[in-house]
């Protein structure tokens, strides 16, 4: 992995921000996307003493500065040969039928459309360099619907439909493309889902074991550390209380 570069959004937090750690105890020198400045300067300063650090702040739904933010890079960072599709939010757990629309129009933007803006800055580099891996973090929210899912439901089935593509189109260049979907995990994603409501996002990680963001951080590292011709195409991980998005053995 020596002398791989990563490009990783949603860094910040979560499974991006655990993703970078892994990655640099590995030699993976980093590329890290948010949108918060401070936690992104306190990331470059832990990891810098392993690996070279290069921080991009940004908002994902922002289609010019996404584009323009990656044209900036420093010559040293411009071959990514990793990128990891990983920022994205739940926003509300409505019927559809009292649906915020701006809830609707922050998962799109944020979980498909900056996806793809991100994907679009990065994939011409990998094209012409004819390798590169790209993981993108799906959702088992992209695997099945449940009562008050469904615009979040659909933007992460639309990372399952993107992720299939992009392996089909991508194949021919030697870019290995796969999909790592989550069940629960307990980052600040329900906190986000909740709009601060600490008492009811804590409550979805209560009477079990969910996953942790490091559980999935080691498994997209698995993913990627793979020999050449080894693509790890679309897995599912949960926790094994775990059946369902519905199905939780809670005590």
């Amino acid at each position: 992995m020596k002398n791989k570069i990563a490009l990783i959004t949603g860094a910040t937090s979560g499974i991006g921000r655990a993703t970078a750690k892994v990655f640099a105890n590995n030699n993976i020198d980093l590329i890290l996307c948010g949108r918060r400045t401070d936690r992104l300067e306190n990331l470059r300063l832990e990891l810098s003493t392993f690996v070279k650090v290069h921080i991009l702040q940004f908002d994902i739904r922002d289609k010019d500065t996404v584009l323009e933010a990656i044209k900036t890079l420093p010559e040293e960072f411009k071959k990514i040969n990793i990128l990891i599709n990983n920022a994205g939010n739940a926003h509300g757990l409505s019927p559809i039928d009292k649906g915020d629309i701006d809830d609707w129009d922050a998962m799109m933007d944020i979980n498909v459309k900056g996806l793809l803006y991100v994907s679009k800055a990065v994939i011409p580099g990998m094209v012409q360099q004819k390798s590169g891996h790209i993981i993108n973090i799906g959702s088992t929210a992209g695997k099945e619907v449940y009562p008050g899912g469904n615009v979040y439901c659909a933007s992460k089935h639309a990372v399952d439909a993107i992720n299939q593509g992009m392996r089909i189109d991508l194949h021919a260049h030697g870019i290995r493309v796969g999909a790592v979907n989550p069940g629960l995990v307990e980052t600040e994603f329900s906190k986000v889902r909740f709009k601060g409501d600490t008492d009811r996002a804590n409550a979805v990680y209560q009477g079990f074991t969910p996953l942790t963001p490091e559980d999935i951080a080691e498994i997209i590292y698995f993913t990627i550390s793979r020999p050449p011709h080894v693509n790890i195409a679309d897995l599912i991980v949960m926790p094994t209380d775990q059946a369902t998005s519905t199905i939780v053995n809670k005590n």
